[in-house]
């Protein structure tokens, strides 16, 4: 399940890059690719990785301030590209969640 999790991570941002911003896909692609920096906030958790751990709500970067922060930049065109990656790994990470924990957030 978690190479199906980080290959959509990549895929969708890819899909949407070669439908949306057919021009310059592969700008748009790099924009949105760097959404999944956010991952570093992953470091500081002991252990790293835990399959069964809920990031939304647990990771600094994957709680609700920063989320409105993605959502928000959405609407400028110099940071949408950068906060449509952002957001499109926040749905990502929270389906996981649901899928693997029957919960959306951790609170």
């Amino acid at each position: 399940m978690i190479i199906i999790h980080l290959a959509l991570h990549a895929l969708i941002p890819l899909l949407l890059a070669l439908f949306c911003y057919r021009d310059r896909w592969r700008q748009s692609y790099a924009w949105m690719m760097a959404g999944m920096l956010i991952d570093i906030d992953h470091l500081l958790a002991d252990p790293i990785y835990d399959p069964t751990r809920c990031s939304i709500g647990f990771h600094p970067l994957h709680t609700s301030i920063p989320i409105v922060l993605y959502v928000l930049a959405l609407a400028h065109p110099k940071t949408r590209l950068l906060a449509i990656g952002l957001c499109i790994h926040i749905a990502l990470d929270s389906i996981d969640c649901q899928l693997n924990n029957g919960i959306w957030y951790t609170v």
